[in-house]
């Protein structure tokens, strides 16, 4: 019997291919001369081919009557279902509703747990589509004494994800491995899943053992390639790759995967090799702005272009092409398309690392001596605090959480977890988290922290008004200096982004600078050099923003010294202050970082995936 996926020859009596282990099909086909001969009533039955026919159409005809037949009962319970969804959704909506009018449920703890299970779903429904996908190959794989029991756990774990208990589906997948260690194909779904979920160390672990059983896997190799390489093993990471690469020439992640490697060892020659391959395989904006970071590098200008313009074609969004796209321009002397890369940089993040910046600088006074943490709680937190460290702020969410369970009144905790949001950029969440800081009353340095980490929040949405609007509420409630410097301060800005009422803003930004204690005053110089910039006074800019950078730089101040220095027609100047800037502090994903979400983008990785396993 030949296989149908791969041509094997295998025994009739066999279910499963012996090569590829994908299920085998008995199709039938026409009758031949030899079946003619060997059986005399064939031929006889060959006259009534008419009738055969007629016979078909007549059955063909019965089966799309009952088919249209349940795709109208089909329809009508679906239509049931929905309407039955909106009556339900109506009454939690006004369950909820009349609990938060009765204080007994916060609308932010409520969109907070909300989010969280509604992401723990989709993770199940994912999962549970990848296991179907692969149940069939680990069940024929098996080859331990105890098949039962190994069908019985599999069968455990596809009800689990079934019923959405993705921890009770991972449980019985572990006990099956521990009864076939060789099975690769449950070895690859469970380091798949641990690695999706940040567990690398655990991945690693079963992407190792696919390796040992078959040492040419392709999702092994890359997943283990890029897991060193997070690690710090680029000797291991590279021999990995590099044989991917042997392996599957014709695939983009081994490519990109180690010209990102190479990359960050500063090798961009071979870099740029693989990367160029990766690209005219599929020009995703990651690779291709890597492709544009090593040719800058290199000096090879008009080839980073290139790239980079197309990656701001894909992704107009991408706020670090542009600022890249802007010095590529500068080193061609093209200085209007230079300033319009840089201020389509700012439109896009304008505040995020001045934010960071001050509120850094905030929480780390020690004047008013935050409110203490007990000891379970710092265990979670000071986990929370080394995830987002490790360039990993999604992973640190769940640790923060784990905290605030221990000790959900803290504002310590609470205001650590709100920073944690806003750095994996789920800004609404950390809008609701500040909020909550703020109803706790805490001290006065920890609430000024708040309320500048809420409007960063209101910023990121575009909601500058509300913003000020906050910033007035401050400016009301505080009675120090510290306060009303940040209320003016962030109340400057937003004006300035908004590009309204630039004289108000000059006044709040000057009346900032008077307020600030000696330790602030670097950013109310840069709030008013901003705003000068913005009316295009650039003489003044420049004067005030390399004040601020004298007594403390920061990438954005020396960014908006570049485009101001630029815009006044000093090309030098503003080049060493733009290139200070990107060395100064590279607020993008690490290379590393990169590679997992190109991993994780399962839509484009899957396609690959498949493309490779034949060979696997």
């Amino acid at each position: 019997m030949l296989c149908q996926a791969c041509g094997a020859d295998n025994p009739e009596d066999q279910e499963h291919c012996r090569r590829c282990h994908q299920r085998l099909l008995v199709v039938s086909g026409s009758l031949t001369e030899e079946d003619l001969a060997l059986d005399p009533e064939a031929e006889d039955e060959a006259f009534s081919f008419d009738e055969h026919l007629l016979e078909r159409i007549s059955i063909l005809e019965e089966a799309v009557k009952r088919t249209a037949e349940t795709v109208r009962q089909l329809l009508t319970a679906l239509g049931s279902q929905e309407r039955g969804m909106v009556a339900n959704q109506t009454g939690l909506a006004t369950l909820r509703e009349l609990l938060e009018e009765k204080r007994v449920l916060h609308h932010a703890e409520w969109l907070e747990r909300w989010e969280g299970k509604m992401e723990y779903q989709l993770l199940a429904l994912e999962k549970r589509e990848r296991f179907g996908d692969l149940k069939e190959r680990i069940v024929a794989l098996f080859q331990g004494k105890k098949r039962k029991l190994f069908r019985e756990l599999i069968e455990d774990a596809d009800y689990a994800l079934f019923a959405v208990d993705i921890e009770r589906a991972l449980a019985a997948l572990e006990a099956a491995f521990k009864l076939d260690r060789d099975n690769y194909e449950l070895a690859y779904f469970l380091g798949e899943t641990y690695f999706n979920e940040g567990d690398a160390a655990v991945a690693l672990a079963y992407f190792e053992r696919v390796l040992r059983v078959r040492p040419e896997h392709f999702e092994g190799l890359v997943y283990s390639g890029v897991i060193q390489h997070e690690r710090g093993d680029a000797v291991r990471a590279e021999r990995l790759l590099r044989r991917a690469v042997e392996l599957y020439p014709e695939h983009f992640l081994p490519l990109f995967s180690l010209g990102a490697v190479l990359a960050g060892q500063g090798r961009l020659a071979h870099a740029v090799t693989l990367l160029e391959q990766a690209v005219a395989i599929d020009g995703v904006t990651q690779a291709r702005y890597l492709l544009g970071n090593c040719l800058y590098e290199m000096g090879k200008v008009s080839g980073a272009i290139r790239q980079l313009q197309e990656v701001v074609r894909q992704d107009p969004a991408h706020e670090e092409a542009h600022y890249l796209l802007g010095l590529a321009y500068l080193d061609r002397h093209w200085n209007r398309k230079a300033l319009d890369a840089f201020r389509q940089a700012q439109r896009l993040n304008p505040n995020k690392m001045r934010y960071q910046d001050l509120v850094r600088y905030l929480t780390g006074q020690g004047r008013s001596p935050l409110p203490a943490v007990g000891s379970e709680a710092r265990r979670w937190l000071e986990e929370g605090e080394a995830l987002m460290s490790t360039d990993n702020p999604e992973r640190s969410l769940g640790a923060f959480r784990r905290a605030i369970q221990a000790e959900p009144e803290n504002p310590t905790l609470l205001m650590s977890y709100a920073m944690a949001c806003m750095q994996a950029q789920r800004h609404q969440e950390g809008e609701l988290v500040t909020r909550r800081v703020l109803e706790l009353d805490p001290e006065p340095m920890l609430k000024a922290t708040a309320y500048a980490t809420l409007i960063e929040a209101l910023r990121s949405s575009g909601r500058y008004r509300e913003g000020n609007r906050i910033g007035r509420q401050l400016l009301a409630e505080g009675s120090s200096d510290y306060a009303k410097t940040i209320a003016y301060y962030e109340m400057a800005y937003n004006l300035a982004e908004m590009d309204e009422d630039l004289d108000r803003a000059l006044d709040y930004a000057r009346r900032s600078l008077d307020l600030a204690p000696e330790e602030l005053r670097q950013f109310p110089l840069a709030a008013i050099g901003w705003v000068h910039y913005k009316r295009k006074e650039f003489e003044q800019a420049i004067e005030y923003l390399e004040r601020s950078s004298e007594l403390g730089a920061s990438a954005t101040t020396l960014t908006h010294l570049g485009m101001a220095l630029l815009a006044s027609g000093d090309e030098g100047a503003a080049r060493t202050a733009l290139a200070r800037a990107r060395d100064f502090d590279r607020t993008g994903p690490s290379l590393e970082r990169r590679m997992m979400d190109c991993l994780k983008a399962s839509d484009r990785l899957l396609a690959r995936v498949q493309g490779g396993r034949g060979r696997s």
